[in-house]
């Protein structure tokens, strides 16, 4: 199997007793995975999504991070915001509008 160039994880909230109660969860984060997978296939990427457990950034979440760049991004909570994040995995740079610090 070959890796993709990039890989996406997007904060789901799940906990180990797999009830999502986290706040990217609350905030729709899960919702978004098809939108962010329909993106993918639209415009070519080669890049793999995932949703996770909490990424333990509740105050800036939904969370979003692309590796293997490491680039990690808050308040993701619409098509905008993943536009911009798609839009800099393509251009190799960063979403600075979400990029969290």
């Amino acid at each position: 199997m070959d890796k993709t160039a990039h890989h996406i994880l997007v904060c789901a909230s799940f906990r180990t007793s797999g009830d999502p109660k986290g706040v990217c969860y609350k905030k729709g984060a899960a919702d978004h995975l098809a939108y962010i997978e329909s993106e993918i296939n639209d415009r070519g990427l080669d890049v793999t999504i995932s949703s996770t457990g909490c990424l333990k950034q509740c105050n800036s979440g939904p969370i979003v991070v692309v590796y293997p760049e490491d680039q990690w991004y808050g308040k993701v909570d619409s098509e905008e915001a993943i536009d911009a994040i798609l839009d800099a995995v393509e251009n190799d740079d960063i979403a600075s509008d979400y990029f969290l610090s």
